[in-house]
């Protein structure tokens, strides 16, 4: 088993990086933010899973031990793959991920490319039971609603999922429950 692994960024693709370790180069499968914020060159550290299928031996990279774990446990949901899993990764932070879990919130999950709603609802009763929550992560309904109203806003005005749910993060509890008010909070964070 591969634990972790620590080198030089020599190459990357859409998904994964090729890092060098010892002359060897590994290429490890990563969350799209990932090889959106590295260079080649760059020296990375990665903590990892080695996926062994009857024809390939794959390696998935995280940065920390939330996401490793995560992935874990969505590999672990009955036809949540490796890939889609990651992608989930790719299009969702953990705190969004497990937020979309405690208020079982499908429409979060339905965002990920792959994912349908059966999958959605899938993800929600398996993860549900084998994550740990912070009580901050209860959302009111009612914030919850206006909150997607504001992402689906900002992904209008072109900004990705990860961004819009980055935004969303700086709105505070307390701000007022209109579309306006909250769009305009949200839209100084890329100010």
């Amino acid at each position: 088993m591969i634990a972790s692994i620590q080198g030089h960024v020599t190459n990357m693709g859409e998904s994964y990086l090729v890092i060098e370790v010892g002359g060897i180069g590994y290429q490890v499968h990563v969350p799209a933010f990932l090889v959106n914020s590295l260079h080649p060159g760059e020296k990375i550290s990665l903590l990892t899973q080695l996926i062994v299928r009857e024809d390939s031996l794959t390696l998935y990279g995280f940065p920390d031990q939330e996401e490793l774990t995560l992935f874990r446990e969505l590999v672990r949901v009955n036809g949540v793959g490796p890939r889609l899993a990651l992608e989930t990764l790719s299009t969702h932070s953990p705190d969004v991920i497990k937020r979309a879990v405690l208020n079982k919130q499908e429409g979060i999950f339905s965002q990920v490319a792959g994912i349908g709603k059966k999958t959605a609802q899938k993800i929600i009763l398996s993860l549900e039971d084998r994550i740990s929550f912070a009580e901050e992560l209860v959302i009111p309904p009612e914030v919850a609603g206006i909150n997607e109203e504001v992402q689906d806003a900002l992904i209008s005005l072109g900004y990705s999922v990860l961004e819009a749910q980055a935004a969303l993060q700086t709105i505070l509890d307390d701000a007022p429950l209109d579309l306006e008010t909250r769009l305009t909070i949200a839209l100084r964070y890329f100010g």
